[in-house]
């Protein structure tokens, strides 16, 4: 049984023009868990040129959320890991008939996308593991864990010592609030816990406007 999804790109399709570009696109959407290779070099394409335009919609995010059912952070994803592709292999690669199906796992290619984007891969390395990513024979998975582990995401930065101390101060208040509301908790405790939120509110203000 079709997906929602499904059926509404398969009723667009069937009211777009076949054999034309759009109509090719929304195929491969339909598709595009198994061959992502395909849609992420179509996606490409339809952004470079700005098909989507005449198409009738008023950017790129929107023509894939409302025709294809494609979230902007997949389409980002289609798009990089495509594009990461087109980089470090030779177009007569991405141009043979085979390539979107035998192209490699799409989890993976987006490991080492992000990574080469954040400046851990370079081409160079990118040819010595290349093999291994086209090997068919080594599950996805493996491999996924494999490049997380080598090329590992910097640690989030810490937030901002303003944001830190707002956010205390919005705790304390709120334990304050449900220490005064709570019968068994003597007022001694909930004055000391509203003047406490007191004094926390007065030192995020100050930080704040520092």
């Amino acid at each position: 049984m079709l997906s929602v999804a499904e059926s509404d790109i398969q009723k667009k399709a069937q009211s777009v023009p076949p054999g034309t570009f759009r109509h090719t696109v929304l195929l491969a959407a339909k598709r595009f868990k198994s061959t992502w290779a395909e849609l992420g070099k179509l996606l490409v394409q339809v952004r470079d040129e700005a098909q989507f335009e005449q198409w009738g919609y008023p950017s790129f995010e929107a023509y894939c959320l409302k025709e294809l059912h494609i979230k902007k952070q997949t389409a980002l994803k289609l798009t990089r890991s495509f594009s990461f592709l087109a980089k470090h292999e030779p177009p007569e690669e991405l141009e043979a008939q085979e390539f979107p199906q035998k192209a490699p796992p799409f989890e993976v290619v987006e490991v080492l996308a992000d990574a080469a984007d954040r400046g851990q891969l370079s081409p160079s390395e990118y040819r010595s593991l290349r093999d291994s990513i086209w090997n068919e024979e080594k599950p996805a998975n493996e491999l996924k864990r494999e490049f997380t582990e080598r090329f590992p995401r910097p640690p989030p930065e810490p937030p901002p010592e303003s944001l830190q101390v707002r956010k205390l101060a919005q705790m304390t208040r709120k334990l304050a609030s449900e220490l005064s509301g709570c019968r068994r908790v003597p007022s001694a405790i909930a004055e000391r816990a509203s003047a406490l939120a007191d004094d926390m509110e007065e030192l995020s203000a100050g930080v704040t406007n520092a």
